[in-house]
């Protein structure tokens, strides 16, 4: 496995993202080598030192520009957003059988979201699906699902995407969902069984560090895991590296300089964790809700990613049932149990009535009301009083004209107000579902879907993120907003579809 950019290419990389050569600061790290690394670094080093060097076009004449394959489809004035989004599958379909500079090869077949992000990723690829299985392309599901467990077996873990600058941080752990939605065509049995030693390896990932964890004398955390006061583990997100991420390396380095910390380290690592959380950036992890300076990510049980481990550790022990291990499934029965219990007992806010991330610090919730809040509706974890208080919560607070809004900040960045997104409308929508409450989530389906069919007559693209409030493409984040788009197209099929019947 190559070294990531920031790593082959040392102070190279430092000088093309400090000076921003390209706009995007995932442009470079996405640029292929033409040669070896160590004879461009050391043409570097000569050439540098010339009076008249110029660094943009040694890059024009050492690297080639990542190819973002242009769409080669166009909607007509007639075609629908259900019609549309069929057709972009094969536009955002990708076969990439051998590494190319920092992009990592993968066995099969997959789906990109779209754009800039011209890679598998992670949680995204979950709610892609749903629009896969709506229009019957099982086989690329299949293969995407293979395409985790090859990574689970190579590198022992689910990078963000298929990039070498991702390998140190995750996200949102969906895989034992997408092996569930996999298991409706291809068979419960035969699916649990193939992929149980996949899901184990993903659980090891997220679950190392807990016996350290135990003796921590820094918030009772290590790595990803987190022990609470009652010896439960739990988990927060995380990032093997503390260093800028390569693809925001100048953001990053102005984030922690103007944060006047004398640990930037410590910026750089919550900017990643919260990278690693799909989230970023957001309210959500920030001291101060307006100011991303105060970001302090690794200080949170999530609610979200508990609700997601509980679900894996669930699937886990039915695999096991599935294969007569019953011991084994028993373990990993009573590991879901206690898990659903703490999620309730810490991440339950008894004066919001909304289910909140857990700040290790302080021993107590947040205070922020977010849609993370949903996620022990999707899971199963939360009591019946407990969803009828966040039923009651969503349709009071977080039901704008467009769908719901990601929370009730609104301070510029991308998952705050008044920014909506596809996979949080399809996990409340579920989770309502799970507990009754099927008005309500028709009400959020309709909306929505109203919403991105509005948008694409206006602009005949599918959009990253919508504005639920004023009813117009998202914005704020660190890039221009992107079209695709992978999860709206997943989630929007799946919704269409469910609407019509």
């Amino acid at each position: 496995m190559p070294d990531p950019p920031d790593e082959a290419l040392r102070e190279l990389f430092d000088a093309v993202q400090r000076q921003r050569i390209y706009a995007d600061g995932k442009t470079f790290v996405d640029m292929r080598p033409i040669g070896k690394v160590k004879s461009i670094m050391k043409a570097y080093r000569k050439q540098r030192q010339k009076p008249d060097f110029d660094l943009a076009q040694f890059i024009d004449q050492n690297f080639l520009a990542p190819q973002y394959p242009a769409p080669n489809y166009q909607p007509t004035n007639t075609t629908t957003a259900r019609e549309h989004v069929t057709n972009l599958w094969g536009v955002l379909r990708r076969s990439n059988r051998r590494d190319r500079g920092s992009l990592i090869s993968l066995p099969y077949a997959y789906i990109t979201p779209g754009g800039r992000f011209d890679e598998q990723f992670y949680w995204d690829t979950y709610f892609t699906m749903q629009g896969l299985a709506a229009d019957g392309e099982w086989g690329l599901i299949y293969g995407m699902v293979r395409n985790y467990s090859y990574m689970l077996r190579k590198l022992g873990m689910i990078p963000t995407a298929n990039r070498t600058y991702f390998l140190s941080r995750s996200q949102p752990p969906f895989f034992s969902n997408m092996v569930r939605l996999l298991a409706e065509h291809n068979g419960r049995a035969r699916t649990f069984t193939e992929f149980l030693p996949s899901m184990l390896s993903e659980y090891r990932f997220w679950m190392k560090g807990k016996k350290e964890a135990a003796k921590s004398v820094e918030y009772s955390a290590y790595l990803r895991a987190v022990a609470m006061p009652d010896g439960t583990i739990l988990n927060r997100y995380y990032d093997n590296r503390s260093t800028p991420r390569p693809e925001s390396h100048r953001e990053d380095l102005i984030t922690a300089d103007e944060a006047n910390s004398a640990n930037k380290n410590r910026i750089f690592l919550d900017l990643r964790a919260a990278a690693e959380s799909g989230w970023d950036f957001s309210s959500r992890w920030f001291a101060d809700v307006d100011d991303i300076r105060t970001i302090e990510t690794t200080n949170y049980v999530a609610v979200d990613l508990n609700c997601l481990l509980y679900q894996l550790e669930k699937t886990i022990a039915e695999a096991y049932s599935v294969i007569k291990q019953r011991s084994l499934a028993r373990r990993f029965e009573v590991a879901a149990k206690r898990r659903a219990a703490a999620i309730r007992h810490y991440c339950w806010n008894s004066q919001s009535n909304f289910f909140e991330d857990y700040k290790i610090t302080t021993g107590h919730v947040s205070g922020r009301l977010t849609l993370a809040g949903v996620f022990p509706l999707f899971a199963g974890v939360a009591t019946n009083d407990q969803a009828q208080a966040v039923a009651e919560r969503l349709e009071k607070d977080f039901l704008c004209r467009g769908g719901l809004v990601t929370t009730l900040i609104d301070n510029k960045q991308q998952w705050d107000s008044p920014n909506g997104w596809a996979p949080l409308q399809w996990v409340a929508i579920v989770g309502l579902r799970n507990y009754g409450y099927d008005e309500l989530a028709e009400t959020i389906r309709d909306r929505w879907l109203e919403l991105n069919e509005l948008v694409f007559v206006e602009t005949q693209k599918m959009l990253e993120k919508y504005d639920v409030v004023n009813i117009r493409a998202g914005a704020g984040g660190e890039y221009p907003v992107q079209d695709g788009f992978g999860w709206t197209n997943g989630v929007y099929a799946a919704l269409k579809d469910d609407q019509k019947r």
